[in-house]
């Protein structure tokens, strides 16, 4: 079954990447929104988001800090966290 799954980014960055890697080896479908926080400046997130990239993982953020994600408002994003079948936060 193919499911649509959304990570919520908080505190722990890098294992939030990883996990999310991880979990797309299942064939669904992994989103991560980075909600109110800026991304770590740290090697091991660097590599981990590297990663995320690679596998084509859709990043979302309503801080245009973040570069390289698609940046929304938050009203956006909590309306599109409505789609998915499980919300995972880390």
């Amino acid at each position: 079954m193919h499911r649509k799954i959304a990570i919520i980014v908080r505190d722990r960055q890098s294992e939030a990447l990883r996990m999310s890697a991880g979990i797309t080896f299942m064939d669904d479908s992994i989103e991560l929104f980075f909600i109110d926080r800026v991304l770590e400046n740290s090697e091991t997130v660097e590599i981990n988001l590297e990663i995320a990239s690679e596998m084509e993982i859709v990043m979302y953020t309503n801080r245009p800090e973040n570069a390289d994600m698609i940046c929304l408002p938050t009203p956006e994003l909590q309306n599109k966290l409505l789609e998915y079948d499980h919300i995972i936060v880390y």
